[in-house]
């Protein structure tokens, strides 16, 4: 008989890193398997389901990348049932892995090409791991690009992560609206694009963020003259099985947490508009 696949592997927390207070706050939790036979392989945008006993489970980017070895890093909002409990655990205390879940960016696909990687708030995290990964196999990659937007400069997460890009990728964060102390962009992320006008010529752009930053950073990567085929985002339709039985995150026919939640636009403008 086939092993369980609603059946999640034990981890144990080993570190929580606090990004952001507040209202929406942010938690990074780092994570390695309780036996160490279940240590599993992944992609950059794959997900896990993360449960936390007797409270459930929750669809989760992984944003460590594949490269990392000691732990696998997810980072949570507060917002909901499953995310107030996680954000009570502690370290040393263990949750429920199912994953890897869906499919991930054609990373290996992109060797020899530049990357261009826009992300807003919290969606930087299924993206991370593609920096981390261009970083860990730097000489497979061109320019390495970064976009990232917050609505205040508290609401970065990662900053130690930025802090150390400062000097091995071109960094453009931009906050939403006047700052005092703050010297960089002000505005949105897809004005920012249309601003700094990145090169499409043998480039890949990978977005994620909050669907109306990824509308418009497409709208604008297509005017600097992005084809559909050389612009990738996630999906994040409500996934409550991660294996395509509940049909909770159906796109049309297909399901995100299976067919995605990577897509080219390519692709993704092919399905219906309903997502």
């Amino acid at each position: 008989m086939g092993e369980n696949v609603y059946l999640p592997k034990v981890a144990e927390i080993i570190e929580i890193i606090d990004e952001i207070g507040g209202a929406r706050a942010i938690k990074t939790f780092r994570v390695k398997m309780l036996d160490e036979a279940d240590d599993f392989t992944y992609e950059c945008g794959q997900c896990a389901m993360l449960s936390v006993f007797g409270k459930g489970e929750a669809m989760i980017s992984i944003s460590s990348s594949p490269l990392t070895e000691g732990y696998v890093q997810f980072s949570v909002m507060k917002s909901g049932r499953v995310s107030l409990a996680l954000f009570a655990l502690e370290v040393g205390d263990y949750l429920g892995i199912r994953a890897p879940l869906g499919n991930g960016f054609p990373v290996k696909e992109w060797e020899g090409k530049n990357l261009l990687i826009v992300g807003g708030g919290i969606g930087i995290a299924p993206v991370w791991s593609i920096v981390q990964t261009a970083l860990g196999k730097r000489e497979s990659y061109g320019d390495i690009s970064l976009y990232y937007g917050a609505r205040t400069s508290e609401g970065f997460i990662y900053k130690d992560g930025l802090a150390e890009l400062k000097d091995q990728i071109s960094l453009n964060l931009s906050i939403d609206a006047e700052e005092e102390g703050w010297d960089g962009y002000v505005g949105f992320v897809p004005s920012n694009l249309l601003d700094k006008k990145p090169s499409p010529e043998n480039t890949i752009a990978i977005t994620c963020g909050p669907p109306i930053m990824i509308k418009f950073v497409i709208q604008n990567l297509s005017v600097l003259g992005f084809s559909d085929e050389q612009i990738y985002t996630t999906v994040e339709n409500k996934m409550k099985c991660g294996i395509g039985k509940c049909g909770r995150c159906n796109i049309g026919k297909d399901y995100a947490c299976t067919k995605g939640p990577v897509f080219s636009w390519a692709e993704l403008k092919q399905l219906p508009q309903e997502y």
